[in-house]
């Protein structure tokens, strides 16, 4: 199967529900822009917690992904599917990990974060060029984060954020 599901297979599927995030993967244009959306919730819930607490969840998150977009990728027949969209949520909540919750931080990281996932400027392309498998499915939105939060950090740290 090389194209997207359907909702219902979603809903059987708790690998693809997940792989799909909660069907945000879906959309026809722009799935990637709409799983980071969809993260926006969970992000704001996360947003007041212990940093510690903040970093476990991405953690088992990550963890969980790199096995769940493997199975997803398999089923699907094809590697790193569009619709597949867990690793823009992990890679937006890197993103977002130095930021309080705040329209203007919220703003500027959610497009920091898809302006480095959708170009993949050197080393994002490398990481998605040369990495296979659901780990190579989530490394380079991991990395796309972790570049938008130093961004974020250094903006917040000049007084501009």
């Amino acid at each position: 199967m090389s194209r997207a599901p359907q909702f219902k297979q979603l809903l059987l599927s708790p690998t693809l529900l997940l792989a799909f995030g909660f069907g945000s993967g879906l959309v026809k244009k722009a799935p990637g822009t709409f799983g980071t959306l969809a993260a926006i919730p969970i992000w704001y819930m996360m947003s007041n917690l212990n940093l510690l607490y903040y970093v476990v969840i991405i953690y088992v998150a990550t963890v969980i992904g790199i096995f769940v977009c493997e199975k997803a990728s398999t089923e699907l027949g094809v590697h790193d599917h569009g619709g597949i969209v867990w690793d823009e949520f992990v890679g937006f909540w890197i993103a977002m990990c130095p930021a309080s919750p705040s329209i203007t931080n919220l703003l500027v990281g959610f497009i920091l974060f898809r302006v480095l996932d959708i170009f993949k400027p050197w080393p994002i392309s490398w990481f998605d060029n040369n990495i296979r498998g659901g780990f190579g499915i989530m490394i380079d939105d991991i990395v796309a984060g972790a570049v938008t939060a130093l961004l974020m950090a250094i903006l917040r740290n000049l007084g501009f954020l």
